[in-house]
């Protein structure tokens, strides 16, 4: 029987309604996007809510967080519900492109762990397609409906695997999106890295870059990843 949650130190993820679970992916971005000083966030295709509830406990932010799948929705009401910050959480059942046009604020972050494959085989399971093909939600709406929500001095954050992170840097830049911080991501030290975590802003500054592998050679956890994480999962070791 597959494991219907996921426990972390604040608040807990049910994850059994939704398509796509709990992953290292959406921790890495709740722990690493940029949201201290945020009073309005935005989680684009929250899923479980995973991230929106990981920026809720970093942040004193309204968040508001959308998708297009049903599960998704009841799942994220759920888990915000019974999360200390049920007050400040909030989710729609709505697509990244209605909610542009109906939107009439703007957000200081926008977040997203987008679906990325791109003429791959489907499962044929519609929620978890929808989850994880670009179809409904191709780069290049992503990141248009992006620069149209976000604030003049607001952050746009993004993880995507690391052979296709180029291609999203390049429509960024097509939409006045600049590449602010970028973090390379590996499974071991040493390793090639999996995933990108990405940073872009209206305004150009010298971009940071940094590094980080999950676990060591004998397969513990590294200290950056524990820097990184630490305040949320239960046990790293």
């Amino acid at each position: 029987m597959s494991n219907p949650g996921f426990h972390f130190k604040q608040f807990s993820v049910h994850h059994d309604l939704c398509a796509m679970k709990v992953g290292t992916d959406g921790v890495l971005l709740g722990a690493w996007a940029p949201c201290e000083t945020t009073a309005k966030v935005l989680d684009i295709g929250t899923g479980s809510g995973l991230i929106a509830l990981m920026l809720a406990q970093r942040s004193q932010a309204e968040i508001t967080a959308i998708d297009i799948d049903e599960g998704a929705i009841r799942q994220a009401e759920i888990n915000f519900g019974a999360s200390p910050w049920s007050s400040r959480l909030r989710v729609v059942r709505v697509s990244l492109q209605e909610f542009s046009l109906q939107s009439t604020g703007k957000f200081d972050l926008i977040v997203s762990n987008p679906p990325y494959f791109i003429n791959a085989l489907k499962s044929g399971q519609t929620s978890r397609d929808y989850a994880r093909h670009a179809d409904t939600l191709p780069l290049e709406t992503l990141l248009h409906c992006t620069a149209q929500l976000l604030s003049p001095s607001g952050k746009a954050s993004f993880v995507f695997p690391a052979d296709s992170a180029n291609q999203l840097e390049d429509i960024a830049w097509e939409k006045d999106l600049h590449l602010t911080h970028r973090m390379d991501v590996s499974n071991n030290e040493g390793g090639k890295p999996k995933r990108v975590l990405m940073t872009f802003g209206f305004s150009r500054t010298p971009i940071m870059r940094t590094q980080l592998a999950l676990r060591e050679a004998n397969n513990k956890y590294t200290d950056a990843f524990k820097a990184l994480c630490g305040k949320f999962y239960l046990d790293l070791k």
